[in-house]
């Protein structure tokens, strides 16, 4: 029969673990901040536990920023004595180098029984938009299910036998990426089988004030956009799971036992290079920060008949088409003086990248092009150049008698509106554009701060 799990439980084996630092400066145990975690956020069942590292921890996990999971790890796992985890997680759960599988694995007083996989696998090897197989883990043995196949929620089966379910992603901090949408279902699926749901959190690598772009509308929420959020909105998911039981996004999380281990170090000014942390792809076409930083606005000119890197060694990073005129492309951006970043005419020829992009747009064909150079990450704001960078393509595109848009659908979707293409074939500026959508984000920053713990 399996062993349901209640803070309750939880409490007495969470007793023995050493004090742990509130940011306020105070200590208690772990245990003691799970169950005090509604007062000290001053909201109820959306709950967030405060786990901070104690003095000891902080020396483990180095004076850099340290990830949940290494906060966890300082503490020997203790979180999880005597439990039987389910982990979902991708080849970005580390812990230093060794990926999260491994180590809990050789974790004492805790059993490691259920993988689940989202887009790209549980070691994230799968190409984007395939389907990942439900199979053993080939190191490990564990089961792993898939959870972008047949399936995207953890069903009933496969959390039998699971006592606590862990998710440790790293996620881009933006509202396509996939991962925040697994996290969602996954928090349902938790509820609805009793179970308690355990973020290890990670910093956000744009940084905790970037948001920009369109909500999105209802009627276009999907996978790839789930949640009535900005394009990008400078949430880590730990904030955005406590976010989306607050705000009720989803069904049947009232009663979720819901959980999150903070990162230690981080502030919200902080971009990826800054936190010390080794980057590992997030998925294939996400190799670098750099294709991290640009993706939120050349990832929506990806959508449109124009290639957006992929198929290249630099996705994300540059766009091209065979009508483009990469120097003309380049001087109009330039003209417009946008913060942070260069426009430099290039030229490539995609390429099919097996498991990464085996069929890119123009593939095999000579693209004029246009790559950015980005010359001060903290000033450069990727949603905004995307805006400015589709105005340049359509204003070329009609007058070299090109297309710039195809089937709509996904550009919607990840838009997460029909308004930028019409705001865009209608000949409005990027100005204009930005400006439309400045009332969403004035509103989200308002909805958010409750939620935010950095």
């Amino acid at each position: 029969m399996r062993r349901r799990v209640d803070e309750g439980r939880l409490q007495p084996r969470l007793r023995r673990i050493p004090r742990i630092m509130h940011p306020n400066g105070r200590f208690s145990s772990i245990g003691t901040v799970m169950h005090r975690r509604d007062a000290l956020l001053g909201f109820g069942a959306s709950a967030l536990s405060a786990c901070s590292t104690s003095v000891a921890a902080q020396a483990s996990v180095g004076t850099g920023v340290a990830t949940g999971a290494s906060v966890a790890a300082a503490g020997n796992w203790s979180l999880f004595n005597g439990q039987r985890v389910g982990l979902i997680t991708n080849q970005t759960g580390r812990v230093g180098a060794e990926h999260l599988v491994d180590a809990l694995m050789r974790a004492p007083d805790m059993k490691l029984v259920a993988l689940f996989g989202p887009e790209h696998g549980v070691r994230g090897t799968v190409a984007a938009g395939a389907q990942v197989a439900s199979i053993r883990d080939g190191k490990t043995g564990v089961p792993m299910f898939s959870l972008y196949g047949a399936t995207r929620k953890p069903t009933p089966d496969m959390l039998r036998g699971v006592d606590v379910l862990v998710f440790d992603i790293q996620d881009v901090g933006v509202r396509s990426y996939t991962y925040i949408s697994t996290m969602g279902l996954a928090m349902q699926a938790a509820a609805a089988a009793n179970i308690p749901f355990v973020v290890l959190d990670r910093p956000n690598p744009l940084g905790g004030t970037a948001v920009a772009g369109f909500v999105i509308e209802p009627a276009l929420r999907s996978f790839v956009g789930q949640y009535p959020i900005p394009v990008t909105h400078g949430m880590t998911v730990g904030e955005l799971a406590s976010m989306i039981k607050g705000e009720r996004w989803l069904p049947g999380l009232q009663t979720l036992q819901l959980s999150v281990v903070r990162c230690a170090g981080w502030t919200r000014e902080q971009l990826w290079p800054s936190t010390g942390l080794a980057w590992v792809a997030t998925s294939p076409n996400i190799p670098t920060f750099a294709s991290a930083l640009t993706y939120p606005g050349i990832g929506m000119v990806g959508n449109t008949l124009v290639n957006e890197g992929c198929g290249t060694s630099a996705p994300f990073t540059q766009f091209g088409a065979p009508w483009l005129s990469g120097e003309q492309a380049a001087a109009s951006l330039n003209d417009k003086r946008l913060d942070g970043v260069h426009f430099a005419a290039t030229s490539y020829i995609p390429q099919g990248i097996a498991h990464v992009a085996p069929n890119p747009h123009f593939r095999g064909q000579p693209v004029g092009a246009v790559r950015l150079v980005v010359t001060d990450a903290t000033r450069f704001r990727p949603v905004d150049v995307g805006a400015h960078v589709l105005v340049a393509l359509q204003q070329q595109a009609s007058s070299r008698g090109a297309d710039l848009f195809g089937k709509l659908a996904m550009f919607h979707a990840i838009s997460g509106t029909r308004r930028l293409h019409q705001m865009v074939v209608s000949g409005a500026s990027g100005r204009e554009i930005i400006g439309s959508w400045s009332g969403d984000v004035a509103q989200f920053h308002q909805q958010r701060q409750r939620y935010l713990v950095y």
